[in-house]
């Protein structure tokens, strides 16, 4: 039904062979029943699946799932250090723990290590060439 709902839909049938043929559907039994209702239809194109996208990362900060455990975290210690305390200001590590933690990707030193490397590298070529 679907297939000649698609078919109905791009043009190729009129409402009369639409209504015919969606009756020999609803009557098939077989395979066979079916494929006399397609057999001056093109065949459907199968597009060809997408490839999953790679997970979304936030411009310049960790993931989401990097920093959700922070967040636990932070809120975790502040309230016992509050309740230890009984000072508010514990509270305040809750958003700096959180801007600390997103501001980094747990690739951050070795992305800084292949930074200071390829400098170096420049700044050897830059001796040489002088």
């Amino acid at each position: 039904m679907r297939r000649l709902s698609d078919h109905f839909a791009a043009g190729r049938l009129t409402v009369t062979e639409f209504d015919e043929r969606t009756g020999v559907v609803a009557a098939a039994v077989t395979r066979g029943d079916l494929a006399k209702v397609f057999v001056d239809l093109p065949e459907p194109v199968v597009a060809e699946p997408v490839p999953a996208a790679p997970a979304m990362r936030r411009p310049g900060g960790a993931r989401p799932d990097v920093v959700v455990p922070a967040v636990g975290i932070a809120v975790v210690l502040a309230v016992v250090l509050f309740l230890a305390t009984h000072l508010w200001f514990w509270f305040l590590l809750i958003p700096v723990i959180v801007l600390a933690r997103a501001g980094r990707s747990p690739n951050d030193r070795e992305h800084h290590r292949r930074e200071r490397r390829e400098y170096r590298r420049r700044e050897r070529r830059q001796r040489r060439g002088h």
